[in-house]
C-alpha cells in the first residue's frame, strides 16, 4: 500500500459559510493535497486552497486529522491518504474553481447546505468540529 501525507483546509468566509468543491466524481470535497519533498503541512493547504479554488486563505488553526483508503488504477494499488486539516479564513466570497485540478463546481455553501452536500461522513465530521472551534475563535471564547 501507498501511503501518502496530505493536507487541507476547511475554509470559512465572513458569512461564516464554508468552501465545498466537487470533483470529477461529483463528490463534494474540501481542498486538499499531497506533501511532497520538504514542504510543509501548512504552506500545502493554503496553496492547495488557491489553486483549487481561486481562494486566498490564511491559516486559524489546526483542527485534526482523517484517512481514507481507495484503489488506485493508474498505480494498481491500494493508496492511503492520511489528511491533516487546517481551520482557515478568508475574505474572498468568490471562487475561480480549477478545471485543471478536476473540479467543476463549488462555492460558499451555508453549514447546513454544507453539511448536506458533504459526500463522506468523516468530512461531515471535521466541518462539524471545525465550524463549532471557528465559531468559538470569533466571538473571542
Amino acid at each position: 500500500m501507498i501511503v501518502r501525507n496530505c493536507a487541507g483546509g476547511i475554509v470559512f468566509n465572513n458569512d461564516n459559510k464554508v468552501l465545498l468543491l466537487k470533483n470529477e466524481k461529483g463528490e463534494w470535497v474540501f481542498p486538499k493535497g499531497v506533501i511532497r519533498n520538504s514542504d510543509l503541512s501548512q504552506e500545502v493547504a493554503v496553496k492547495r486552497v488557491k489553486e483549487e479554488a481561486g481562494v486566498t486563505a490564511e491559516i486559524v488553526s489546526t483542527i485534526g486529522h482523517t484517512n481514507y483508503e481507495f484503489f488506485s488504477v493508474t498505480r494498481q494499488k491500494p493508496v492511503c491518504n492520511k489528511v491533516v486539516w487546517f481551520i482557515m479564513k478568508s475574505s474572498d466570497d468568490k471562487v475561480n474553481i480549477s478545471e485543471k485540478e478536476k473540479f467543476n463546481d463549488g462555492g460558499f455553501y451555508s453549514m447546513e447546505d454544507a453539511l448536506n452536500m458533504v459526500t463522506y461522513s468523516q468530512d461531515k465530521a471535521i466541518l462539524n468540529l471545525s465550524y463549532r472551534a471557528y465559531s468559538e475563535m470569533s466571538q473571542g471564547v
